[in-house]
């Protein structure tokens, strides 16, 4: 059996301890291993890395893992380490992410994979010269909710493609009266925070995944919340937008162009039936997907509702829908990209989700920053190496 050792940074983190320790890597390594093509299994080997020391010795001591360390340095040039995976803050990502690729380490990395556009077209062309596999997290097209959608897609249920609505976001408290349910950088811009940064690299991959690629951007940003209180209970000033309003221009591989609006929001109460919403409306039906559920309309089976603000409305539109199945067992998307990942690194070859496409993402935040600054459309180039 074949073991590769993960360095794993930022694991103190939410993202890093509950989605990629606790809910991926771990249960791999707990199963034996990815199975490959072959047959024969990749086993894993998480070494913890993360700058407080009493965090990072108690999560290794809970779950059994034996080999840590605040010394990001070392484990980049420890031979025995094959892949980097950062889910640090972004204003650390690019240069550990170089370090990294530059060592001959395969990557594995959240994303903003850096502030800057500049930034995260250099580390697409490390990655290009160094040979190594790069892979982000594109989580979101492995959530179930998002496979259905996906499939819908494929099978031809829309016919042709119109447009796509979305929303996401929720209520984050202030921190004054109840403490917030996220951390406060995420609020301050000089620290890379801001729902633009956050989330419109999401929807960029998103939008790729589900219908194709984003031409054009127009954005408008607001800070809502202009005080919020940190972890310790202080206040602070809120310089980073907490909602972004963004329209999109999408062109299809068919050619066909599609509209999508998608609004982020930190300071929206959630009236729906999960955090995030896709609505994708063709000429032949529509689909709203969201994390698990999918439900679909065809064409024969849409009603026609009248407007007649004079009457009550006595139909209800949510039990006209159908709900999509999964017609297979779908395991948590961050681990399935993982296990997707590792095969790439034993097959050595490239991941399909990589610093390129996170470099669109990238791209799109700063365009849509941009955009909202302005007041205009502004249309995406072509990136290239």
């Amino acid at each position: 059996m074949t073991v590769l050792r993960i360095a794993m940074n930022g694991i103190t983190g939410r993202m890093g301890y509950r989605q990629h320790l606790l809910r991926s890597i771990l249960p791999i390594r707990e199963a034996g291993g990815v199975e490959l093509p072959d047959g024969t299994r990749l086993q894993v080997e998480p070494v913890l890395v993360g700058r407080r020391e009493a965090a990072v010795r108690e999560i290794a001591e809970r779950h059994g893992i034996e080999h840590w360390t605040t010394d990001a340095e070392s484990v980049l040039t420890d031979p025995s380490i094959d892949v980097y995976f950062d889910a640090q803050v972004t204003s650390r990502r690019a240069a550990a992410l170089t370090a990294a690729m530059k060592a001959g380490k395969h990557i594995y990395t959240e994303k903003p994979t850096a502030e800057t556009l500049e930034e995260a077209v250099e580390l697409a062309r490390i990655a290009r010269d160094s040979g190594v596999t790069a892979g982000v997290v594109h989580d979101k097209l492995y959530l179930p909710g998002l496979v259905k959608l996906r499939r819908l897609v494929d099978e031809g249920f829309f016919g042709r493609i119109l447009s796509l609505r979305g929303e996401f976001g929720y209520w984050v408290f202030e921190g004054e009266v109840q403490e917030a349910q996220r951390p406060s950088w995420n609020y301050r811009k000089e620290d890379g925070g801001g729902m633009t940064v956050d989330m419109f690299c999401h929807w960029n991959y998103v939008l790729e995944g589900i219908l194709g690629d984003v031409k054009s951007v127009i954005a408008k940003t607001a800070t809502h919340i202009p005080t919020r209180w940190d972890e310790q209970g202080t206040p602070y000033a809120a310089t980073a937008d907490d909602a972004s309003y963004g329209i999109f221009e999408i062109e299809t591989p068919a050619g066909d162009p599609v509209i999508a609006q998608i609004n982020s929001s930190w300071a929206v109460r959630v009236y729906r039936d999960e955090l995030v919403e896709f609505q994708v409306d063709g000429t032949h039906g529509s689909a709203v997907a969201g994390l698990t559920k999918c439900v679909a309309q065809q064409r024969a089976h849409t009603p026609k509702p009248v407007w007649n603000p004079d009457l009550p409305v006595t139909e209800s539109f949510r039990d006209q829908w159908s709900e999509v199945p999964a017609n297979a067992e779908l395991d948590n998307g961050f681990k399935l990209q993982w296990e997707e990942f590792l095969r790439d690194v034993a097959a050595k070859r490239e991941h399909r989700f990589g610093l390129l496409s996170a470099a669109r993402g990238v791209q799109l935040a700063e365009l849509g920053l941009q955009s909202s600054a302005e007041g205009r459309r502004l249309e995406i180039p072509t990136i290239s190496l």
